[in-house]
């Protein structure tokens, strides 16, 4: 099969569509709004925001295509040989913030690049993955969301779970705070070496598998009674996720850096957060449970 971006875009914009309705029904409460972009430069996409949710406090589900004469120094970094190519973009990401403490923040992006260049073979890749950032963890949550994430792997290759989820806990590890952000799931980049059909069927496996693993968590603890203080301590470790997203995240980058809608692309940041000067939990506590078990990369399956 040639290289399409049309098919990908065509994929994306209809999981978009699937997420978004499967997260208003878990919520069951409210709508999300959508706002439609131009990029100047060449593209746009398709914002959409739910706010105030009796479940979700804040949520964004995004797609966008973008194209343009050169790759931003983002992409470039790690890939020297895509300097001076144009290149193409599409892709979904999207955060939910739950309000409850007892539900785990989620992060998913699933995304193709090519780029080109007269007289050369174009490069293409797929890349994207989801990950788990919970407050109050509960292992059974943390064990079924790596036991999709292994499922969906499998029919790929015994290697492809380990790799991914390795690459995950690697990637959203802030290096500052020697801690993972959370307790990971799978991430992958670059990937073309399978060719375009069977990798174009990973990133769908990837996309589609999203909601079967953050659902039943959100059903299972959206009731679980919580305090003023949990609350307290979400807004604090919520810190955590801003700081790596400003500091360490490369779509944040890349969609700064190619001039995207500034609110669409920080539109992952949660609606409020706290900083606490040099926070310590209590030994035995809840909170320490999420420091001693859980922000360290572990085989969860």
């Amino acid at each position: 099969m040639n290289v399409d971006i049309e098919v990908v875009k065509a994929f994306l914009l209809k999981l978009q569509d699937t997420i978004c309705a499967g997260m208003e029904q878990a919520d069951g409460s409210t709508k999300f709004v959508e706002d439609l972009w131009q990029r100047e430069a060449g593209g746009g996409g398709r914002t959409r925001v739910l706010t105030g949710g009796d479940v979700i406090e804040q949520g964004g589900v995004n797609y966008s295509y973008v194209f343009g004469e050169n790759m931003p120094a983002s992409a470039t970094a790690h890939r020297p040989e895509l300097e001076g190519r144009s290149f193409h973009a599409c892709g979904v990401s999207l955060v939910i913030h739950p309000n409850n403490p007892n539900i785990p923040t989620s992060h998913a992006n699933v995304r193709f690049f090519i780029a080109e260049k007269e007289g050369h073979d174009p490069i293409w890749w797929f890349g994207g993955g989801f990950d788990l950032t919970p407050f109050y963890p509960h292992k059974e949550d943390v064990v079924h969301w790596h036991q999709v994430s292994k499922d969906l792997c499998d029919p790929f290759g015994e290697a492809v779970y380990p790799k991914y989820k390795k690459w995950c806990d690697d990637y959203f590890y802030l290096k500052h705070r020697k801690e993972t952000r959370g307790v990971g799931g799978l991430f992958f980049d670059d990937l073309n070496e399978w060719g375009f059909e069977k990798s174009f069927d990973f990133m769908q496996a990837v996309g589609n598998g999203f909601l079967d693993a953050y659902l039943p968590i959100m059903a299972r603890r959206k009731d679980t009674p919580f305090t003023e203080q949990q609350r307290d301590f979400q807004l604090y470790r919520r810190g955590r996720y801003v700081e790596f997203n400003l500091v360490y995240d490369r779509g944040t980058l890349f969609g700064l850096q190619t001039g995207g809608r500034t609110e669409s692309i920080l539109m992952s940041m949660p609606p409020l957060a706290r900083w606490e000067y040099n926070f310590q939990p209590e030994a035995g506590s809840p909170e320490a449970d999420l420091y001693e078990n859980y922000l360290s990369p572990k085989e969860w399956v």
